[in-house]
């Protein structure tokens, strides 16, 4: 597992040992980060489900201007500060050891891009999407990336927030969803 473009390019991260976390694949990764590509500079990111960290630590690579990441588990959030201080992006990142729900439910602040990758079949997705749309953390025009088994269906999220594409890799699915912001005329 690597960063794959950007100030930190080519570096290996850490992994967590066992089978409690799911890695997003290299290939899945450079997708995704192809689908955003033009929304990260800058960017205040929210990675829900950390897990190594890698989404984030991609974003913050390529020029958002901080990430927030959160996880339940107490080995991955400290990897995950291992391997920003192994890129060199912990002046822009802030590491939660925490319940995703519980922190989107305190959540005061707003993030433009929020990646959302918990575990499979364990309805945390659904659960955070909506918790998402509910508290309306994400900022106007910003984009929430959701990846789930390709063959599960997400519920619609009320307006302001519509789903955009969907793009599968093999059992894995992208689901990109949207804010849209108030029209001035």
């Amino acid at each position: 597992m690597r960063v794959i473009s950007g100030s930190a390019r080519g570096r290996r991260l850490k992994e967590l040992q066992g089978m409690d976390t799911r890695p997003t694949t290299d290939k899945v990764k450079e997708s995704l980060f192809n689908i955003i590509q033009f929304e990260i500079e800058s960017r205040r990111v929210l990675d829900l489900f950390g897990g190594t960290g890698q989404l984030g630590i991609e974003a913050l690579s390529r020029g958002a201007a901080h990430c927030t990441f959160v996880d339940a588990r107490r080995e991955a959030a400290s990897l995950i500060r291992d391997n920003l201080r192994l890129c060199g992006l912990s002046e822009r990142s802030r590491v939660i050891q925490g319940d995703a729900l519980s922190f989107l439910d305190a959540c005061r602040e707003k993030f433009q891009l929020i990646f959302l990758d918990p575990p499979y079949q364990t309805g945390l997705l659904e659960k955070s999407m909506q918790a998402v749309a509910r508290f309306d953390i994400l900022s106007e025009h910003g984009i929430m990336i959701c990846e789930s088994a390709a063959d599960q269906v997400l519920p619609p999220l009320a307006p302001p927030y519509f789903q955009g594409r969907e793009y599968r890799y093999g059992k894995i699915k992208l689901t990109v969803f949207h804010r849209a912001g108030s029209e001035r005329g």
